[in-house]
């Protein structure tokens, strides 16, 4: 029997890594797995902030074996994909997310022409808040959406009124660039409490700090007060009235109900304003796709049963 943890801390033989070229000549890593035989059609998926498509690489395993033609992909200054020049390489910086939707938009476009339909986004946390965004102001012909634990606001050291002040502040300031907290290295210890928010799953933890030692150029730090500052308005963006309200395609959204990283109640109640939605919670840590046995097989099971249902 081939071992779990080798296969999570390995790419399939098969697996077709790429390069996406922005519009503004950005390079965008991508990362192709076709299924053996005739697929069901195909999925594209986005991680959320400071991920890189290893880390899921076993869900996307999964979703080949289930016919799936699966091409994942790491946002612009994360990952595989172009930094931001300038700026410590740790340092999760932006000044608006446009730029990462637009990234979504034009690789959306080029995959939609290079593979077969029908079109399934997925995306799981600062991924699923952009996809959000896309489908809702670009309108693609997609035929279903899965969101996996997406950040329609998120916990943080101050309350959200203070924080998008201070943040506000900093940037007219002039300090947009620098860290609001978190600094470069990210906590690597199994047990801190980074580990407790993300998964109760020790071992598949343990998988990402093993791929960080492998390429460290993967890592990413703290946000920046500029991203802070972002977040803040591209979320009054999504839940301004009629945003949710004109999505047009089946939506699932997979959450867990204590999540100690974004707002959970928050994004039940932007979904639920999605006219064909199904919500779904899950007692788990933020990264459901990476929980243990028993709940990240809910997950999957309740995403399988979702797109042989509407897809």
């Amino acid at each position: 029997m081939d071992n779990p943890v080798t296969m999570r801390r390995g790419v399939p033989e098969d697996a077709e890594p790429g390069i996406w070229t922005a519009a503004d000549g950005w390079p965008i890593r991508t990362l192709r797995l076709r299924p053996a035989g005739q697929g069901r059609g195909s999925v594209l998926f986005a991680g959320g902030r400071g991920d890189f498509a290893e880390k899921y690489i076993e869900s996307l395993v999964h979703w080949r074996a289930h016919g799936w033609d699966v091409t994942a992909f790491d946002w612009r200054g994360q990952g595989a994909s172009g930094r931001v020049a300038g700026l410590p390489a740790e340092l999760g910086h932006a000044d608006d997310f446009m730029p990462w939707i637009d990234d979504g938009a034009g690789l959306l476009a080029e995959w939609q022409a290079r593979s077969a339909g029908p079109h399934v986004l997925i995306g799981h946390s600062m991924g699923g808040h952009l996809m959000l965004r896309l489908v809702a102001e670009r309108r693609p012909q997609i035929a279903a959406l899965v969101l996996s634990s997406p950040m329609i606001g998120f916990h943080a050291p101050l309350p959200e009124r203070i924080l998008r002040a201070v943040a506000a502040a900093q940037v007219r300031r002039g300090k947009a660039s620098r860290f609001a907290w978190g600094q470069g290295r990210r906590p690597d210890a199994i047990g801190v409490l980074r580990q407790r928010r993300l998964t109760r799953d020790a071992a598949r933890y343990a998988d990402e700090l093993w791929w960080l030692e492998q390429r460290p150029d993967y890592r990413l730090g703290g946000v920046s007060w500029g991203w802070l500052d972002a977040a803040c308005r591209s979320t009054d963006e999504l839940e301004r009235p009629g945003v949710a309200e004109g999505i047009g395609m089946p939506v699932l959204l997979v959450a867990t109900r204590n999540d100690r990283v974004v707002d959970a109640p928050r994004a039940v109640a932007l979904v639920s304003r999605i006219p064909d939605h199904e919500i779904t919670l899950i007692d788990g840590g933020h990264e459901l796709l990476r929980e243990g046995d028993d709940i990240r097989l809910a997950a999957w099971q309740r995403i399988d049963r979702f797109l042989d249902e509407r897809v």
